[in-house]
């Protein structure tokens, strides 16, 4: 299989956990004789660095033309001045914009080698298996936003804007991945005091009618961010808007004790996607090698799995994760007492080693029978 892959190494860490992420695919690449092609763009406060643009052209151009995309992270207290208009952040706004990225998805397990490194109890989290859907392109983030200046810099105001086709589309994919799954579909809004929550109900109320086999419920956030914590065991998949799924992904990741643990995909309607780790640039350990690197390579398990249709590659690369967990390596972002810290390069050869290590039995067993 020959792929293009559109490299966007950003900001802090986001080097080093890339860096691992293309060693475990040429990993990948060796063991399936896949042939993926690298090919690196700037996004972030890197690109406005070196061309004041937080997304330059060249780079959506780049992304426009690969077959899936993959992003370490953007952002640091370099540019975070209220006073800044041009911000890392907006090159990631715009590219999700521009290339349709409506869906994001952040898987959320409770891996039973780090249950002890959450600071919930393991009778709360040790069942935890769930998936957060947010709509990526619309709402509070994408409305025009006041400008703070002159008679009304005492005033500030952001709009959040939906339509209807924005959620149908979320929210049919968010039922197509709960089918796939226990059925189980808890839609969160804030339905008793926005309007657009209340749209968003009544869509979701629509929708579910050609899915007659998954269970819907619906749920305001302020209850769904308690519940997260309470009892996570009970969600399946969680669609939400914007702005909420954005808190309640972040919240959810403290059920795996780091947020280096998460990885993500935001997708269209055709399965391309960008693929990153949920955790932010981190510029306090950044060229440190203490990186967590982990995030971003369940992320390249996802993009195997999603745009290329992978699966049994996918499936090595998250079983290989989960021996290193439980053969005891782990970062130092990870609040484990036992086992062995590792540092970003360690882990990666550790999974790098795994990988070959069950392609090696996998040939063994396939020769024997």
């Amino acid at each position: 299989m020959k792929k293009r892959i559109a490299i966007l190494l950003g900001d802090g860490i986001g080097p080093e956990v890339m860096q691992g992420a293309v060693r475990v695919l040429q990993a990948i690449s060796d063991c399936f004789q896949h042939d993926f092609i690298f090919e690196q763009g700037l996004i972030g406060g890197a690109a406005i660095d070196e061309c004041g643009n937080p997304l330059p052209d060249t780079t959506l151009d780049l992304c426009s033309k690969s077959d899936a995309i993959l992003l370490g992270a953007v952002g640091g207290p370099k540019w975070d001045s209220t006073t800044h208009t041009i911000r890392p952040e907006q090159g990631l706004l715009r590219i999700r914009k521009e290339l349709g990225l409506f869906a994001n998805l952040r898987p959320v397990n409770a891996y039973q080698p780090l249950i002890h490194a959450s600071t919930l109890k393991k009778e709360v989290i040790e069942h935890v298996d769930l998936l957060i859907v947010r709509e990526l392109t619309g709402g509070l983030y994408f409305g025009k936003p006041s400008e703070r200046r002159g008679v009304n810099k005492d005033l500030a105001i952001d709009t959040l804007v939906y339509n209807v086709k924005e959620i149908e589309r979320v929210v049919d994919k968010a039922f197509q991945l709960a089918r796939k799954r226990r059925k189980k579909l808890t839609s969160v809004d804030k339905a008793n005091v926005l309007e657009s929550s209340r749209m968003w109900r009544e869509v979701v109320n629509r929708v579910s009618a050609n899915y007659p086999d998954v269970q819907v419920e619906h749920m305001l956030v302020d209850s769904a961010s308690m519940q997260l914590i309470y009892r996570p065991e009970q969600f399946d998949v969680i669609v939400t808007e914007n702005l909420f799924g954005d808190i309640l992904s972040d919240e959810a990741s403290m059920i795996t004790g780091s947020l280096g643990m998460l990885p993500s995909a935001s997708l269209r309607s055709d399965m391309v996607g960008l693929y990153e780790p949920v955790h932010g640039s981190a510029p306090d350990i950044a060229g440190k090698n203490l990186a967590n690197p982990l995030g971003m390579i369940l992320s390249v398990a996802l993009m195997l799995k999603f745009s290329f249709g992978l699966e049994k590659e996918a499936n090595i690369i998250e079983e290989s994760v989960m021996k290193v967990l439980t053969d005891g390596f782990h970062t130092g972002d990870l609040n484990v007492q036992q086992g062995t810290q590792v540092s970003t390069t360690e882990m990666v050869n550790k999974i790098i080693d795994s990988i070959n290590e069950n392609q090696a039995t996998s040939g063994i067993l396939t020769a024997y029978i």
